[in-house]
């Protein structure tokens, strides 16, 4: 929500290209996040989906130094939004590591 609520700062132009992106790679890191969950019956579909949660992730970390060199958000609000970042991609990071932990077995 707070890459969302940034972006409304972002200059008209950029609506469909910087805010439009962002806020759909933002979404999206939970929305596969989400999908992997409701797939962890399946170890390469669980996969599939944190890995492209993880490539989402790192998207809207490019984007976030886009809209700080262009000015729409200050060093300390990049410095605060990256470290987000990087703390969700250990975290994905990990579960993908430890993937097999995760699954729902039969039992």
């Amino acid at each position: 929500m707070a890459i969302f609520e940034l972006s409304k700062r972002f200059s008209p132009e950029e609506k469909f290209a910087l805010t439009t992106q962002i806020r759909r790679s933002s979404r999206s890191v939970c929305l596969n996040l989400r999908e992997a969950w409701a797939k962890r019956r399946y170890q390469a579909h669980f996969v599939r989906k944190l890995t492209d949660s993880d490539g989402e992730n790192s998207e809207t970390d490019s984007s976030l130094d886009f809209t700080k060199d262009c000015g729409y958000i200050s060093a300390d609000e990049h410095q605060a939004l990256t470290a987000k970042c990087a703390d969700i991609g250990r975290m994905l990071g990990q579960m993908l590591k430890t993937s097999q932990s995760f699954l729902i077995t039969e039992r």
